[in-house]
């Protein structure tokens, strides 16, 4: 719930402390923001706009593929990871929570722990702020500065989604931890070439480092890989959850994916990086 994790909250336009007051948090200076009827508010400035947001559409589809529990044991081993040093009390951002599946499993793991999951698209934010009862749900964007507190939590996800190194130092404390989980070349395998999605750049790990050179240091990476058998279905919605969607038509989808075996054997492929902030 947003009372929750509003102690770790700052007003985006004037970076004051936010308060939950009725349905709505304030701040000192007056600014007030309604929190929708599903639990998320939007702390989106005025100008601001949600620019390439997960529709309702790929947000149906990332629910029913990670339900289905293809994602699970990376959803395991991430909560694993980042659990071992969190304790109660503890706040957890998930920055590009999507429907917070990973933030979810985190808390799951560790008792008391509360978990702030961000994202662009209030679709996606609807199904987070359901996701666990010690989630606080709120739209930002992730390349603007973010509405909270500096040195406000102790640990960052970033599964899949954008990386701004400068806000996540600023709120993350000295003694936190950046988990980022970047796709490998190889995953997806023959999907990307037979059915024409985004491919992976090989030095997506290296780039990655070098974005975040600045402002944090490697403190270790580990790879998770496995496989999964899909049907035809389960496939088309593998690729409507992700940004390939935008670029396929679902009649363009259900014709290439008619061309594949079924099942197919797909391989999921990712590197979990850790990160230290540097003083």
């Amino acid at each position: 719930m947003l009372t929750d994790v509003v102690e770790t909250l700052a007003c985006p336009l004037c970076r004051d402390g936010l308060t939950v007051a009725d349905k709505s948090l304030r701040c000192a200076a007056g600014h007030s923001f309604d929190i929708a009827r599903q639990g998320y508010v939007n702390l989106l400035p005025g100008n601001a706009r949600a620019g390439t947001a997960d529709t309702p559409e790929m947000v149906r589809s990332r629910a029913a593929f990670l339900s289905a529990g293809h994602f699970g044991g990376l959803a395991d081993l991430l909560a694993e990871r980042a659990g071992a040093a969190l304790a109660a009390g503890a706040c957890v951002l998930d920055a590009g929570a999507g429907t917070g599946y990973y933030l979810a499993r985190l808390l799951d793991r560790v008792p008391g722990a509360v978990g702030l999951a961000i994202d662009v698209s209030k679709h996606s934010l609807r199904r987070a702020a359901r996701a666990h009862p010690r989630i606080g749900a709120v739209v930002a964007d992730l390349w603007r500065p973010l509405p909270v507190r500096t040195a406000a939590v102790e640990a960052i996800l970033n599964v899949f989604a954008p990386r701004n190194g400068a806000e996540f130092h600023r709120v993350l404390k000295p003694d936190g931890t950046l988990y980022v989980v970047t796709p490998t070349a190889r995953h997806l395998g023959r999907l990307i070439p037979d059915l024409g999605l985004l491919k992976v750049d090989a030095r997506k790990h290296e780039r990655t480092g070098r974005a975040l050179g600045e402002h944090f240091l490697l403190a270790g990476t580990e790879d998770y890989e496995t496989e999964v058998r899909l049907s035809h279905d389960e496939v088309a919605t593998l690729v409507e959850m992700g940004p390939s969607a935008r670029h396929l038509s679902p009649q363009e989808l259900r014709a290439k994916v008619g061309k594949l075996p079924d099942p197919v054997l797909v391989p999921l492929s990712v590197t979990i990086s850790a990160y230290r902030p540097r003083r």
